[in-house]
C-alpha cells in the first residue's frame, strides 16, 4: 500500500512540478492562450459612446471632393482653421509628413500647424534615421533597458516639426501571435526615447515638455506627464487597449464641424487603400483606431495592470497540490464537483480582476488544475484497478463471488501488513483417506484418486463459500477456511459451525454416491473455534499470502485432528466453548472436556443438536 502511495504522490507532484517549471519559462503556447483570454474580456465590453475625441476621416466623400491623396498642403491647413473655428481641442495627424509638398503648400500648413496639432514618426525595422524627433524623459533608475526598440525612425520634415506642437510615434508592437494588444507609450532609439502619438497628446495638451519615467531591476514601474495623472503600464511602458468606446465621425468633405467641438480631433485617412489593416482582438482595424483607443484609454485613467505571473503560478501548484489530494483520497464525482465549482470561482474572480482593472491569467491555473486532476485521477483508475485485479486474483478461488466483489469495490476492507481481530477458524479433513488411496493405487489410477479428492473439496469448498468462508489454504486433504476475514461478519460463529453440519450432511450424501462406485466409505473430521488472531499478508516483500497466525487457528487444527476420530468417532464435528458461547441460533450439547496438545487447561468441546 505504501509502495502505491508513493507511485500515485510522486508521479502527480512530477506532473505539478513539470507543468510548473513550464510555466516559468513563459513559451509561447503558454502566452497565445493567455492573451486569448485577454481577448475575450477586451473584445466583449459593453461599449458607449466617447464624449473625448471625434474622427475627421478622409473617406471616399473627401477624395471626390479634394482629389487623390496626398492632398495640396493648404487643403490640409485650411481644414486645421475649420476645425479651430468650431473650437476643437488638440488636432491629433497620424500622417507622416516625411516629404516636402509637391505643391508648395508647406509654409502655409506649418502656419497652421502651431495652434495645437501633434503629428506623426514611425518606427522602421531597417536602421533607417531621418529627421527623428525625440523626447525629453527625467528618469529614475534605468528605464531604457525596458523599453522597446525600433531600429530606425522616420520623422516628420524638419521645418514641420518646429511648427507643430508635438510628434508621436504611430507604429503598433504585435503581440507574438500578431495581434495588436498593447502600445509602448514610450520607445527608444539607442539613448533617446521617443514618445507614443497618445501619450504626445496629453502631454501637448497639459503644456508640459518632457515625461518621468521611473524603473526598478523588474521594469518600468511608473509614468506620467508631470501635469497629468500617473498611468498604469506594464514592465515595458505598455498599455493594454480598451475597445470599450464608439467614436463620432464627420467626413472631412463636411462644412459643418460643430459636433466636435471640444473634443481631441483624430484626423485620419479611411478611404480605401489609404490606412493600414491592423489585427486587434476586435477583429482587423484601421490603423488610426489604434490611436484614438490609445488616448482613449490614458483619457478615462483605467489602464489595465497584469496579475504578477509568480503569484499566479503559486495559485496554479496550490490548486494543483489540493486536486492531487482530492484525487488520492475522494470519491470521483467530489473530483468532478471541484474542478467545476473551482472553474466557476476562477472565472467569476477572473471577471471581477477585470473589473478592478487587473488581468489575471486563469488559463494556466484552469490547464494545470485539469491536467494534474487527469493525469492523478486516470493513475487512481489504474492503481485501483490493478488492485481489484490483484484482490481478485488473490480471493477469487477463496471467497464467494459477492465478497471478491465487495473486496473490490472497498479494498480498505484489507488491511495489509496484519489485522488484530476475532475470526471463526475451521479445519476438515478427511478420515480414511489411506484406504481410499490403496483402493486406487491397486487399481494403478492415481488419476482417479486426484480427481476423487478434487471432486470432493470441490463440494466441501462450495458449502464454506456459500456460507461467507474464506478459504485460506489446502493441505492435501483438508481445507481450512475463515470466518470474518477479509470481510466482516457478525455471526461468523453460527456460520462456521453451519458450514461443518452441512459438510457432515454433504458427507453422507457423497457416501452413498462413492459406495454405488464401489469405493471405500470417506469420511470427515471438522474442528471449529473462535478466537483472536493475525490476519493479513503474510510472507516476505516479494512472496506473500493473505492468511491468519495465532493460536487460535491451532486449536482450531486440534479439535479437526480430535473429531471422527477414536473415543470420538461419532462426533464428526466438534467445536470449542469460545465457539459455543457465541453461537446464536445452533444448539449445542457438551461432548467431554479434552486436553490438547500445547495447552495445560482441559478443553471443553461440543457438538451441535
Amino acid at each position: 500500500m505504501m509502495k502505491k502511495l508513493l507511485t500515485h504522490w510522486t508521479t502527480a507532484f512530477i506532473t505539478l512540478f513539470v507543468l510548473t517549471y513550464i510555466g516559468l519559462q513563459d513559451p509561447w503556447v503558454k502566452e497565445v492562450l493567455r492573451l486569448k483570454s485577454f481577448d475575450y474580456l477586451l473584445g466583449n465590453e459593453e461599449k458607449s459612446r466617447s464624449q473625448d475625441i471625434t474622427i475627421i476621416t478622409i473617406d471616399e466623400a473627401a477624395i471626390e471632393k479634394y482629389g487623390q491623396w496626398p492632398w495640396p498642403r493648404d487643403v490640409l491647413a485650411d481644414k486645421i482653421v475649420e476645425l479651430r473655428q468650431a473650437e476643437t481641442g488638440i488636432i491629433v495627424m497620424p500622417i507622416l509628413f516625411s516629404e516636402s509638398d509637391r505643391f508648395g503648400g508647406d509654409i502655409e500648413f506649418c502656419d497652421k500647424l502651431s495652434y495645437g496639432t501633434v503629428i506623426a514618426q514611425t518606427g522602421t525595422v531597417q536602421k533607417r534615421t531621418s529627421n527623428p524627433v525625440p523626447r525629453g524623459v527625467a528618469k529614475i533608475g534605468d528605464p531604457l533597458a525596458f523599453l522597446y526598440e525600433w531600429p530606425g525612425m522616420v520623422g516628420p520634415l524638419p521645418e514641420l516639426a518646429d511648427c507643430t506642437n508635438g510628434v508621436g510615434v504611430i507604429n503598433t508592437a504585435p503581440e507574438v501571435d500578431g495581434v495588436t494588444r498593447r502600445v509602448p507609450l514610450l520607445m527608444k532609439i539607442g539613448d533617446e526615447v521617443y514618445p507614443n502619438m497618445a501619450i504626445e497628446t496629453i502631454r501637448v495638451a497639459v503644456g508640459d515638455p518632457s515625461y518621468q519615467v521611473k524603473a526598478d531591476d523588474f521594469g518600468v514601474t511608473a509614468m506620467r506627464v508631470p501635469a497629468y495623472a500617473t498611468i498604469n503600464t506594464d514592465a515595458n511602458a505598455r498599455i493594454w487597449l480598451r475597445w470599450n468606446k464608439q467614436f463620432n465621425t464627420i467626413s472631412a468633405a463636411s462644412q459643418d464641424f460643430s459636433s466636435a467641438a471640444g473634443t481631441t480631433v483624430i484626423i485620419a485617412l479611411t478611404a480605401e487603400g489609404l490606412s493600414s489593416i491592423i489585427a486587434t482582438p476586435i477583429g482587423e482595424q484601421y490603423d488610426y483606431v489604434i490611436s484614438a483607443n490609445s488616448l482613449q484609454t490614458i483619457l478615462d485613467g483605467e489602464t489595465i495592470k497584469r496579475f504578477d505571473n509568480l503569484l499566479e503560478l503559486l495559485l496554479a501548484f496550490i490548486v494543483g497540490c489540493v486536486i492531487i489530494v482530492l484525487c488520492r483520497y475522494t470519491p470521483y464525482w467530489s473530483i468532478a464537483l471541484f474542478l467545476s465549482l473551482g472553474t466557476f470561482a476562477a472565472l467569476r474572480f477572473y471577471l471581477i480582476s477585470f473589473n478592478n482593472l487587473i488581468l489575471l491569467d486563469i488559463t494556466w491555473i484552469l490547464l494545470t488544475a485539469f491536467a494534474v486532476g487527469f493525469h492523478s485521477t486516470f493513475l487512481r483508475f489504474i492503481l485501483e484497478f490493478r488492485l481489484k485485479q490483484q484482490i481478485r486474483k488473490q480471493f477469487e478461488h477463496y471467497l464467494d463471488p459477492r465478497q471478491v466483489a465487495a473486496l473490490q469495490k472497498n479494498p480498505d476492507l484489507l488491511k495489509l501488513g496484519g489485522d488484530r481481530r476475532e475470526m471463526s477458524f475451521l479445519f476438515m479433513d478427511i478420515i480414511g483417506f489411506t484406504p481410499i488411496s490403496e483402493f486406487y493405487k491397486n487399481k494403478d489410477d492415481p488419476e482417479g484418486l486426484v480427481e476423487l479428492v478434487n471432486e470432493f473439496l470441490d463440494e466441501m469448498t462450495n458449502i464454506l463459500l456459500n456460507n461467507g468462508g474464506m478459504i485460506d489454504k489446502f493441505m492435501g486433504d483438508c481445507i481450512m477456511a475463515v470466518f470474518n476475514a477479509p470481510i466482516d461478519m457478525k455471526n461468523h460463529a453460527d456460520m462456521a459451525v453451519k458450514s461443518a453440519i452441512e459438510i457432515e450432511a454433504k458427507t453422507k450424501e457423497l457416501k452413498a454416491l462413492y459406495k454405488e462406485r464401489g469405493l471405500p466409505d470417506i469420511n470427515v473430521g471438522t474442528g471449529v473455534n473462535t478466537g483472536t488472531a493475525i490476519v493479513g499478508n503474510m510472507g516476505s516483500s516479494t512472496r506473500f499470502d493473505y492468511s491468519v497466525i495465532g493460536d487460535a487457528v491451532n486449536l482450531a487444527a486440534r479439535l479437526e485432528a480430535t473429531a471422527g476420530r477414536g473415543d470420538y468417532k461419532e462426533y464428526p464435528t466438534l467445536y470449542s466453548s469460545y465457539t459455543m458461547e457465541q453461537l446464536t441460533n445452533i444448539k449445542s450439547i457438551e461432548v467431554d472436556k479434552i486436553k490438547v496438545k500445547g495447552k495445560e487447561e482441559l478443553i471443553t468441546i461440543y457438538k451441535p443438536i
